[in-house]
């Protein structure tokens, strides 16, 4: 028998309100005219505000997600799959935001080690164990979980370098600096490099949230502003992050290749049978 909009209708509702409440608190902060993504520490490793604007869609594309469970689909994978995770999500991501947006570094940083375990553990379960069925499971299931996985590791050494690292506007950056800005810029790009070949297609938005970002730290970290180190480096990395994403479309490209085709490759490990035909 077909699931009911009413099955795991206490968690539908929860889903709804915290996406309201909690999630909106993104909105709310870039909304502001002067909000901390202008006026907040600059680090040595900051990107444009622009970078910031992945939040909105992960938002637009999570407002699909709490309107597809209400499908049968999205209940199978939403709310038997990732369940309760979601709300926790939501709160902790809040509190996140709202610590950072009042200059609380430190606590910031603890929080976005837990909203990055939380988006972690949805992620693992989205990718293990629900194959996309349809272009509804791609687009508010795979695509913006993938986006928030990307985009929280970049939030955990952001927040990291506010929470620990000297102010760019204050100290000039030493050779300690440069050496951690350095390491932190090889960790995203190689982080891009994971995701690229975490699949024999990738994960193609993991990496464009992490290339994203790259490019918007060179574009902030000018050498006028940085010195010629730190800029070069951040082109470097974002240069080769772009790499892993165009790695990552011609997976993605492959894949709608063979679905055009019709039928499964011996190519393909992951979707050819198990026992051949006799």
């Amino acid at each position: 028998m077909a699931d009911s909009w009413k099955d795991g209708i206490l968690l539908k509702i929860v889903n709804v309100v915290v996406y309201l409440l909690f999630l909106g608190s993104n909105v709310y902060t870039v909304a502001q005219p002067s909000g901390p993504y202008f006026s907040g520490k600059e680090t040595y490793i900051t990107p444009a505000p622009w970078a910031f604007g992945i939040w909105s869609l992960i938002h637009l594309l999570l407002l699909g997600t709490v309107v597809y469970q209400f499908f049968s689909g999205g209940k199978t994978v939403i709310i038997d799959g990732i369940g309760w995770r979601f709300p926790l999500l939501a709160v902790l991501n809040a509190a996140y935001v709202n610590l950072w947006a009042n200059g609380n570094y430190i606590f910031a940083f603890i929080l976005a080690l837990f909203v990055s375990s939380a988006v972690t553990h949805i992620y693992y379960t989205v990718k293990k164990y629900h194959e996309p069925s349809s272009i509804a499971d791609e687009l508010f299931v795979h695509l913006p979980f993938s986006l928030y996985h990307g985009w929280t590791t970049v939030l955990v050494v952001l927040t990291a370098f506010e929470a620990f690292g000297v102010n760019a506007v204050t100290h000039h950056a030493g050779v300690w600096t440069k050496v951690f800005v350095f390491l932190a810029l090889f960790f995203l790009e190689g982080t891009a490099a994971t995701y690229a070949f975490a699949s024999p297609e990738g994960d193609l938005p993991a990496s464009i949230a992490v290339a994203w970002s790259l490019w918007a730290i060179y574009s902030h970290q000018t050498v006028g502003t940085s010195g010629k180190f730190i800029h070069y480096s951040a082109l470097a990395f974002s240069i080769l992050a772009l790499v892993w994403v165009v790695k990552g479309a011609w997976g993605v490209g492959s894949r709608l290749r063979r679905a055009r085709g019709g039928g499964i490759t011996l190519e393909d490990p992951e979707r050819a049978p198990l026992v051949g035909s006799g």
